[in-house]
């Protein structure tokens, strides 16, 4: 359970990022490998996902929602093939986080989105330091597996959730989710 709670944490943290309209991704399974600088004793798990266009769609509108309510900064640039994202985000009691994302790469085959965060004000939150940064490594497996269906998000432990499911239970910050 703290593996899928670990995951889900760092694709909420990820969602100003996914706000940024990025491309759409290839149809098919990815695989995400997640790093994070700072905190010792916390592994952090890699999991895969079966995506198709709508479920892309549903991914970046889930990003936008939660950015449109929670980040009072969200800067885009395009330069080549790299997108740079800044962005200052309140969360829960009182805390500020300000981000500054590089993505690059290919979103056919593989990309890195590289996450510098500071976080201030808001409880003590150990082991969260006030600093992280995050490197996400995707990379394109081929077709999803016969037992998976587009929004299947399966972690390292075979635990697996699907982002339509959480749409139609109203998770917060998904299209038709609860509001804060």
């Amino acid at each position: 359970m703290r593996i899928f709670q670990a995951a889900l944490a760092v694709l909420i943290c990820a969602a100003p990022v996914a706000a940024a309209e990025l491309p759409e991704r290839k149809p098919g399974l990815w695989e995400l490998k997640m790093t994070m600088e700072g905190i010792a004793g916390v592994p952090m798990p890699s999991l895969q996902h079966c995506v198709d266009a709508a479920t892309d769609k549903l991914m970046n509108t889930m990003g936008t929602n939660m950015a449109n309510e929670q980040c009072s900064k969200k800067d885009v640039q395009t330069s080549g093939g790299t997108i740079t994202i800044d962005s200052v985000c309140q969360f829960g009691s009182g805390m500020t986080a300000t981000s500054h994302a590089v993505v690059t790469g290919d979103f056919n085959s593989g990309y890195v989105v590289k996450v510098n965060s500071k976080r201030s004000g808001g409880p003590a939150t150990p082991p969260m330091p006030a600093e992280t940064n995050m490197v996400i490594e995707a990379k394109w497996l081929g077709a999803c597996k016969a037992d998976q269906r587009p929004g299947d998000i399966i972690m390292g432990n075979g635990m697996k959730m699907n982002i339509n499911d959480m749409q139609k239970m109203g998770a917060p910050g998904m299209p038709g989710g609860v509001k804060k």
